[in-house]
């Protein structure tokens, strides 16, 4: 039987909301002076960008589908840590058992600062929407929910550590409260669930050379990080 938990929020509003534009080079927000930031997931996705649109092009129909879950698993799960009603018949079944599967480690999370804010920063060179910050197991995190066909291996998704990280980097900046831990929640359609939780600390250099190298390669201003 499904219970819906009541989740407590703190939230903190420091940002407004950024227009973004899609390029060549990926997508940039547009900062209230006109000045235009990379996203971070283009900044850690572009070296990959020519493999996956291979695999887009090969697999047309495959691609469709996991985007729709990926769309609607975070819509669900929003909806849900936002205490809004959540009507489970109505999800589609794939979906559906995702978000169930994914219930206990949702449930972990409280205290929750932001869900889908939007964060930039000059002094790193990226700007994004970051999925939640909450603490999880008592500790604040920046939560990234993900739908996945298969379970993954850490070396596999080095870039969401990476994403986590720079969006831990902005919320110090902005809010002065130290991000303790990065977590990756993935729901896999094999029925397993997935937490990957990493020390964003870890990451830093790592951050810090994608930007450099997405820096270099798109001859943009050099990066302030």
């Amino acid at each position: 039987m499904f219970e819906q938990k009541t989740f407590t929020h703190k939230k903190v509003v420091i940002t407004s909301d950024l227009l973004s534009e899609n390029t060549e080079s990926g997508r940039y927000y547009v900062l209230e002076d006109g000045k235009k930031l990379p996203s971070v997931t283009t900044v850690t996705g572009w070296k990959k960008n020519k493999f996956f649109a291979k695999w887009r092009a090969n697999n047309p129909k495959e691609a469709k589908r996991v985007t729709r879950r990926g769309n609607k698993l975070h819509s669900v799960i929003e909806e849900y840590i936002n205490n809004e009603a959540i009507d489970i018949n109505s999800i589609p079944p794939n979906e559906r058992e995702l978000f169930l599967q994914m219930k206990d480690e949702v449930d972990k999370i409280d205290n929750i600062r932001c869900t889908e804010m939007c964060l930039a920063s000059e002094r790193i060179g990226v700007a994004g929407r970051v999925d939640c910050i909450a603490e999880y197991d008592g500790k604040l995190s920046i939560i990234d929910f993900k739908g996945s066909t298969r379970k993954k291996w850490a070396s596999d998704i080095e870039n969401y550590f990476l994403q986590a990280t720079a969006y831990s980097l902005m919320w110090q900046e902005i809010s002065e409260e130290r991000i303790e831990q990065v977590v990756i929640i993935i729901g896999c359609e094999t029925g397993d669930t997935q937490v990957f939780v990493e020390k964003p600390l870890n990451w830093v250099r790592g951050l810090k050379k994608e930007i450099d190298d997405y820096t270099a390669a798109h001859s943009t201003e050099a990066s302030l990080f």
